[in-house]
């Protein structure tokens, strides 16, 4: 893989952490941070060693304060049917592996957005979340209309988008933007915790729990009840199913195998 300019990447203890690494202009998003950030999602896809992907940001300001201007300014109408970072931002959403934004300053537009792709987040009580994409006369286009109304409710969706009003990290938990909130100082430890959490449970239904709930929200209950059948009827053939039911009849710890 080629040098990464734009992100950190590591690995450790089942969790692969990406850093968006531009904190000198407040890890603004452009295409190579794009670019480089596919690329490790792509290579830890099958990477047994990662069971679960963070996205955070560097230094003390900022998660991801949105789209890097200059380059937005260039972009045209093809860019915008191109739709690159909502593709990516999908991609993230159904990601196999579970994923946390831990935000720890300012997510803004694209930063925001790249927080709401993702299955949980949890911020830091100096974070603050916004969608102030109208004053450049674009919208949030990102997943930033969608996926902001189905976390909080179309009318405080609305009045984000149209008014650009920032929120701090308490009315971010209050509204159901956000998971938790932590004192500074304490996110990735918030964040571990958890993982750790996460990850003592069965993997394979951890993985069909998260694609269960994102497919059946986007049809009717109906249908989504249809897809919670059928996935709990897979899993009733697993062997990890066999063994977390053994386990809690024999009060012992699981040994889960993935399959």
């Amino acid at each position: 893989m080629p040098e990464r300019k734009t992100i950190l990447a590591e690995v450790a203890d089942g969790l692969g952490i990406i850093t968006v690494n531009r904190p000198e202009v407040r890890n603004a998003l452009n295409s190579e941070v794009i670019r480089e950030m596919r690329e490790v999602l792509e290579s830890w896809r099958e990477d047994d060693r990662v069971k679960l992907v963070v996205f955070t940001g560097a230094g003390e300001k900022a998660f991801v304060s949105g789209a890097d201007i200059a380059e937005l300014n260039r972009r045209t109408l093809r860019d915008g049917l191109a739709a690159v970072l909502q593709g990516f931002y999908d991609e993230i959403e159904r990601y196999e592996k579970p994923t946390i934004a831990a935000v720890n300053g300012y997510a803004l537009g694209g930063g925001c957005e790249l927080a709401m792709a993702c299955d949980l987040r949890i911020a830091q009580e100096n974070a603050k979340f916004g969608l102030p994409e109208l004053h450049l006369s674009i919208l949030p286009g990102a997943g930033g209309t969608q996926r902001l109304a189905r976390l909080v409710g179309k009318g405080r969706a609305i009045d984000m988008i149209l008014t650009g009003t920032l929120i701090d990290a308490r009315e971010a938990e209050r509204i159901g933007l956000v998971s938790r909130v932590v004192p500074r100082g304490r996110l990735m430890e918030e964040v571990r915790s958890v993982a750790e959490t996460i990850l003592s449970k069965g993997p394979l239904a951890v993985r069909l729990a998260k694609m269960v709930v994102h497919a059946g929200f986007e049809t009717d209950q109906r249908t989504g009840m249809i897809l919670e059948k059928l996935a709990q009827a897979l899993l009733y053939t697993t062997e990890d199913m066999r063994e977390g039911t053994a386990a809690f009849l024999e009060k012992r710890k699981p040994s889960f195998k993935g399959r």
